[in-house]
């Protein structure tokens, strides 16, 4: 699954030689995001692998970029104990100005806009006709608290 991101970069760590053969690069996005007129900082830990190590060389503490990213999770268990987790490995950075505008959370630092609403109670799967509709558009005019997203 990959997904993306806006945010301010904050920091860049040293690359870290973890083994012999492999390597990493931690950074840090601050996030910005507007609800009902606060504003919410919230901070993301990234990290680079392997070759990708030295794509934010090019970049500043300060710099506003779009980080394509994966979210990667790791079951461990030592002495009986299971623990759980998960990494943001991102595989590509640019800076936000250059990157066409996204339907994503971009906080205050992009120009995001809300994806529009999807009506999941136009059923085109269980029709009259025997045919299958898998082509039709969704219906988005309605109003948002009357859409059905319950998948029952």
């Amino acid at each position: 699954m990959s997904l993306e991101i806006t945010g301010k970069l904050l920091l860049k760590y040293d690359t870290q030689q973890v083994s012999e053969k492999f390597k990493k690069r931690e950074f840090v996005l601050e996030l910005a995001e507007e609800i009902n007129g606060n504003i919410y900082t919230n901070y993301a830990k990234m990290q680079l692998v392997q070759t990708k190590c030295e794509i934010i060389d090019r970049f500043n503490p300060g710099d506003v970029v779009k980080v394509s990213f994966n979210i990667k999770g790791t079951r461990y268990e030592k002495d009986g104990k299971v623990n759980y987790f998960s990494n943001l490995d991102a595989w590509r950075v640019e800076a936000a100005n250059a990157a066409a505008p996204a339907n994503n959370n971009q906080g205050n630092y992009g120009n995001s806009q809300p994806a529009p609403a999807y009506n999941n109670s136009n059923n085109n799967f269980n029709n009259n006709s025997g045919g299958n509709n898998y082509n039709q558009a969704p219906n988005t005019n309605t109003a948002p608290d009357a859409v059905d997203d319950l998948p029952f």
